[in-house]
Parts: C-alpha cells; structure tokens; sequence
C-alpha cells in the first residue's frame, strides 16, 4: 500500500511541477462541503445531520484512523516500534475488510474478479 502511495504522490507532484493543475474550475475558490447534489432526496437530511454532529460511519472512521496511522509511521525511529505500529495497521485493516461484504481484491471493478470469475466458471 506504501508503495502505490509513493508512486502517486510522485505522479501528482510531477502534475504540479508541469502546470497541470493551474488552470482546473474553481482554482482559488474554497470547497463547497454542502453541496449535496449526489446524495438521494430522502438521505440528505439524514446525511446532514451526520454531518454537523461531526459523525462517520463506521467504515470511515476506521479508514480515517488507518490513514492517520500509517501517516505516524515515518515519526518512528525504532524499528521495533515501528513494527508494532505497522502489525495495529494490519489488524485495523483486518477490521475493515470484515466489516465488507468480502474480499476487497474479488470487487467487481477490481482485476482478480475477472480471473475468479473465469476460474470457477464451469463450462
């Protein structure tokens, strides 16, 4: 996971350094957080709500936590440390992975679940 976020931090870096990004819609302009055009009718209350009470779902909340912790990692000098810190990202990442209906590598907009589908299939 570390190295596919290497490779695009470079990729967005080098997006920088060649102008990319300076001439994108809204550039200076702050975010529109409230903008709810792609939540269903019937949810955005809800979801405001959510919003304002500073609450995520749980999925979310864990994916956050692992972001924030990986993002610790390169503070830790001692190797020993760091390993122990990398093992609680593994078993967070275990937790969101169970909370899932299965397999992240088997979704369908993943490659495997192609090859998966082609192995089991009978023919």
């Amino acid at each position: 996971m570390f190295a596919f976020q290497k490779i695009i931090e470079k990729r967005i870096q080098e997006a920088q350094d060649n102008g990319d990004f300076d001439n994108l819609p809204g550039k200076g302009k702050p975010i529109d957080l409230e903008d709810d055009r792609n939540i269903p009718e019937d949810l955005r209350l809800t979801y405001k709500i959510l919003r304002n009470a500073d609450c995520l779902p749980p999925e979310l909340e864990l994916k956050k936590e692992i972001r924030t912790m990986e993002d610790m990692l390169d503070g830790i000098p001692d190797e020993k440390e760091k390993f122990r810190h990398i093992k609680k990202i593994n078993y967070k990442i275990m937790q969101l992975n169970m909370m899932g209906k299965g397999s992240p590598l088997l979704g369908e907009s993943e490659a495997y679940y192609r090859k998966v589908v082609d192995k089991t299939d009978p023919k």
